[in-house]
């Protein structure tokens, strides 16, 4: 009866729910405890036939959306189609609120998913739109949607690609205290320039105020330059010259600190599961304890 009633379900989730209540299939509804559990496995797991197909409908979902909001953006198809393409941003909105509510039911902790980065991030994907109906133009946030698109690797099991991501967090989790007296010492270093230069160059070439030459100072040190703003002055043309060349050195600093933790991390992880990108084995395992899949060695 169970296989009839719901051939998609996993067989752990059947056998659960059978225990409980041997007769919930034969019912015209599971009870909602029940409905809760079978909702869940659908929303939150792609091991499943209707998980797989949920989550590729809700990717085709966010991308159409992602469209209407970039077509209404061009001014031609806005007159044009403006009373369309607003239809289709509610419909959207309406569609992905009701997931957004849905997983907050279903989660069996559902305050640690709302505070989660995916649950922060598909309450981004909805807001927008509502707070249009006070403030105009702010529907078109409504792009942070295609972070949803992340999901794709869940969904298609880009094992290797997931862990490359890891990799990266890993790194940069890491090299985070390094980073941030890096970033200390260049904020100290353009406060000092920027008053610096105030002091050379003055209102009469545009350092009118000292956060004004601040701007500057961060404009020349990250070698954007755009020109805005320069010195008139021999000595104030000295010191922008020693700025842009420092810039040059600066901006190698982040890149080797993130790039020597990542290699670390490597290193010390270097196994992972092409199945479940489980990475945390036994030692000389040469099995993956979660699933059994033979354990890949990364060369």
């Amino acid at each position: 009866m169970a296989s009839k009633k719901l051939p998609n379900i996993s067989p752990e989730l059947r056998k659960q729910i059978l225990e409980e209540d041997p007769a919930a299939f034969s019912k015209i509804l599971p009870s909602v405890k029940h409905i809760r559990l079978i909702i869940h496995e659908v929303i939150f797991s792609t091991d499943t036939t209707w998980g797989k197909r949920f989550d590729v409908v809700l990717l085709w979902a966010i991308l159409f959306s992602l469209v209407a909001i970039m077509l209404e953006s061009v001014p031609d198809i806005r007159h044009g189609y403006g009373d369309v393409l607003l239809i289709l941003e509610w419909v959207f909105t309406g569609i992905f609120t009701l997931e957004y509510l849905m997983r907050v039911w279903v989660s069996h902790k559902p305050k640690a998913y709302v505070f989660s980065f995916f649950g922060v991030i598909d309450f981004l994907a909805v807001i927008p739109t509502y707070i249009s109906l006070f403030v105009a133009g702010s529907h078109f946030l409504l792009v942070i949607r295609a972070i949803r698109l992340l999901r794709v690797f869940r969904i298609l099991k880009l094992v290797r690609y997931v862990k490359g991501a890891q990799l990266i967090g890993a790194g940069l989790n890491a090299s985070k205290e390094k980073i941030f007296v890096f970033l200390t010492a260049v904020v100290t270093l353009v406060v000092i320039l920027g008053t610096l230069m105030y002091t050379i160059e003055g209102g009469e070439n545009g350092f009118d105020s000292i956060p004004r030459s601040i701007y500057w100072a961060v404009v020349t040190l990250t070698t954007v330059g755009y020109g805005d703003i320069a010195p008139g002055t021999v000595l104030g043309q000295f010191v922008a010259s020693l700025i842009m060349i420092l810039g040059y050195s600066i901006i190698a600093v982040p890149t080797g600190i993130v790039s020597a933790e990542m290699n670390r991390v490597s290193k010390d992880d270097s196994r992972t599961c092409s199945r479940c990108g489980e990475t945390s084995h036994y030692e000389n395992a040469r099995f993956c304890h979660k699933c059994g899949e033979r354990i890949v060695l990364d060369s």
